[in-house]
């Protein structure tokens, strides 16, 4: 059994699109990540100044605008910053550069010494991915609070979608706390039973049920 590490993780709502931005990191060397860089790097920089947190890199859970519009001024303020993005999806960044990882589903990296795993969940776009980060699962786009990402945007794909939801995200503990990319709820974070219980995206039984809800019925 891996031993339950005191880690550090804030959610910080910012910008016009209701955008849930995460600072992750270890309690014990004070160091974090910025998961979805975007709005208002400045504020984002603050909270962690306040908090006497080193910023030491970003995860992002894919390369919309409205997520990754910060990362050209956090690289600016940091340039040894290291950005951690989909393999899927690194071209449709501001800039590409050495500080630009290409990462996979299933990877994982460590901020001292705190273990974050990468999930590969594609369905809003081709390089979607979720952080987990012990019982703390950074949902992005993927899932929402009773819901789940468009997938009728460039580079959708509702079977993919569905794979992701029911293959990958539901197969994990019932305890794990969501934490999705925007706040569109009356709530910020829930547990995968609730949503699990009360979410409709995911609660259909065969992908052909799921296509005929998203508009895209097998013909």
């Amino acid at each position: 059994m891996s031993q339950s590490i005191d880690f550090f993780f804030k959610q910080i709502e910012v910008g016009m699109m209701q955008n849930f931005v995460y600072l992750i990191g270890s309690v014990k060397t004070r160091e974090a990540l910025v998961v979805d860089p975007a709005w208002e790097v400045d504020r984002i920089l603050e909270e962690a100044n306040q908090r006497g947190i080193k910023i030491v890199g970003a995860l992002v859970t894919h390369t919309h605008f409205d997520h990754v519009n910060g990362v050209e001024e956090l690289l600016e303020q940091f340039p040894n910053t290291k950005v951690y993005v989909h393999r899927e999806e690194p071209k449709f960044l501001p800039q590409e550069s050495a500080n630009i990882v290409k990462v996979s589903g299933g990877e994982k990296i460590t901020v001292g010494d705190v273990n974050i795993e990468f999930l590969h969940t594609p369905g809003h776009t081709p390089g979607s991915q979720c952080f987990l980060v012990q019982n703390h699962l950074v949902s992005g786009d993927t899932l929402f609070i009773g819901a789940c990402g468009r997938c009728d945007l460039p580079g959708g794909d509702p079977k993919q979608m569905y794979e992701s939801l029911t293959q990958r995200l539901m197969k994990l503990p019932e305890g794990t706390v969501v934490y999705p990319g925007h706040n569109y709820a009356d709530q910020p974070s829930s547990t995968l039973k609730e949503q699990k219980q009360q979410n409709p995206f995911m609660k259909f039984k065969s992908l052909n049920d799921f296509l005929e809800f998203m508009g895209h019925p097998v013909r």
